[in-house]
């Protein structure tokens, strides 16, 4: 577009064309208004207005006065006026005309600000909607990023955030014209994103060819103040011009939006974290329980268990094996500490057990076998299993065992007597290569119970106020013993019955046997 087209097509204000005509009615006047032009190489005048009565002959030209406002870009021409000197129409008509062109610059710089404010709410609203209808915080990232970016006229937006736990900020979406990526240290020198960072405080920066608008993404405490947990930067204009207060201070309102969005992100992660963390818990449990053989529907004993895990998954476990020959395999463990590891020790435990028990006869070969599959995973958790594995024969009347470090391990006999099956060898994990050994005891399958549990249960009684809670277990299997074996995993662990799980220091489990 050429000058001249630029000028014509420059519309004078509606209220300004009144007044001329107004001036023209009322005094007879003509008159022109001029503005400079050099199109044709010479300085020259060129008319944007002119009255539609042309000049008489008689009629003199009058000089040029320009509007105060606008100081020589608009100049004034009173060519003739019948009903006034032409002198006195132009000293009424030029500050009229002033007041009109800067009332008319105060609506259109009002208009402007009042559509620039229409475009930030509309960008807020947007990325208010937007924040409130995903979980997804990149997409989300992206979206609000392109929005400001066209809002703002900038050639590239960028957002960076740091994570918890971690240093470096990483880039967590980018929209326009390629940039830097990966991580981004806080402490780089020459990083303007890296700067506001540190500082938490925006900047314009207008060194470069482009200018760079960054401010930091921060979010409101509970406790007061905020916490700063990332960047959003600009970098170049599309029309290559700098950016300016104003614009700092809108994104600032939607750093502080992304900010509140992030850490509500982080909260729902982190809450479906746990979340799936529980329910995969409550699975593992459930898997656990179901491995526990259901003793009470053995048809080759007279047997009873329970296991309760401190946490939703434990190390106590318990296993019976019928063997050849009307043979009967006892075990019971205790893998140390609590939780999931020790629960996935206690599985590999009894997978191998039920494999090894049926491959050889004596306890001691099967204990060994046990030791020489877990030694290695032992080691490496640095875990150890307290482990008893008996084997009842009834036709020859006896239990053979082999007990590495297990404390609790007894036989109550019909007269109420107790009977110790100590320890053999350590616990597994510890015994050498020389372990393990066994005993034999007597056994009458009609009046003999075997009793075996974890330290867990006779500790609990103990923090309850019962000094001796082996003692207090023993007492109650020989009380309830007529009664089954059934009713007397029962009673004890109706001794610990008020004790809530959250008290739990450890796994408890029992296991009871009566011929």
């Amino acid at each position: 577009m050429s000058e001249r087209d630029s000028l014509v097509s420059v519309r004078l204000p509606g209220q300004v064309l009144q007044t001329l005509e107004h001036f023209e009615k009322a005094f007879g006047a003509l008159l022109v208004l001029t503005v400079p032009s050099t199109e044709y190489g010479e300085p020259e005048r060129l008319v944007i207005y002119e009255s539609t009565a042309g000049l008489g002959e008689s009629e003199s030209m009058g000089s040029e006065t320009p509007v105060p406002f606008l100081g020589d870009k608009i100049q004034l021409q009173v060519r003739a006026a019948r009903a006034a000197p032409a002198e006195a129409v132009c000293a009424a008509l030029v500050p009229t005309l002033a007041s009109l062109f800067e009332l008319e610059r105060e609506i259109e710089s009002f208009t402007n600000e009042v559509s620039q404010r229409y475009e930030e709410i509309t960008l807020l609203y947007s990325i208010s909607e937007t924040l409130g209808a995903t979980l997804e915080l990149e997409k989300a990232a992206e979206y609000i990023l392109d929005a400001v970016r066209d809002v703002m006229r900038a050639k590239r937006a960028a957002l960076w955030v740091q994570s918890a736990g971690v240093v470096d900020l990483n880039l967590a979406a980018q929209v326009g014209d390629p940039g830097r990526s990966g991580l981004l240290s806080p402490d780089d020198p020459d990083s303007l994103t890296s700067r506001v960072f540190r500082n938490n405080e925006s900047e314009i920066d207008n060194k470069d060819l482009d200018s760079r608008l960054s401010v930091p993404v921060r979010f409101s405490v509970r406790a007061g103040g905020s916490r700063k947990v990332g960047v959003i930067t600009l970098v170049g204009r599309v029309d290559d011009g700098q950016f300016t207060p104003s614009e700092r201070r809108q994104l600032e309102a939607i750093a502080s939006q992304v900010g509140a969005a992030i850490e509500n992100h982080r909260l729902v992660q982190e809450s479906l974290s746990k979340e799936r963390m529980s329910r995969e818990m409550e699975l593992a449990h459930e898997m656990q329980m179901k491995l526990l053989p259901a003793v009470e529907t053995f048809d080759f004993t007279n047997a009873a268990a329970r296991v309760q895990p401190a946490e939703q998954v434990g190390g106590d476990f318990y296993q019976l094996f019928e063997l050849p020959e009307g043979r009967i395999g006892v075990m019971l463990g205790d893998v140390s500490l609590h939780g999931f590891p020790s629960a996935l020790i206690m599985m590999l435990t009894m997978s191998a057990a039920g494999i090894f028990a049926q491959e050889v006869e004596s306890p001691s070969s099967v204990l060994r076998k046990l030791d020489d599959a877990l030694s290695d995973e032992l080691a490496t958790t640095e875990m150890f299993l307290s482990l008893f594995y008996g084997v009842i024969d009834p036709a020859r009347g006896i239990l053979t065992y082999s007990n590495a470090g297990h404390p609790h391990a007894f036989v109550i006999r019909s007269d109420g007597e107790t009977e110790r099956l100590v320890a053999t060898d350590p616990p597994v994990g510890f015994a050498g290569s020389d372990s393990y050994g066994e005993e034999t005891v007597s056994w009458s399958s009609d009046r003999d119970l075997l009793l075996l549990f974890t330290d867990g249960l006779s500790d609990t009684l103990a923090t309850k106020g019962l000094k001796n809670g082996e003692a207090q277990i023993l007492e109650t299997a020989i009380e309830t013993r007529s009664r089954g074996a059934s009713h007397v995993i029962d009673a004890l662990f109706q001794l610990s019955s008020n004790t809530s799980m959250s008290a739990l220091a450890d796994d408890r489990a029992a296991l009871v046997v009566q011929g």
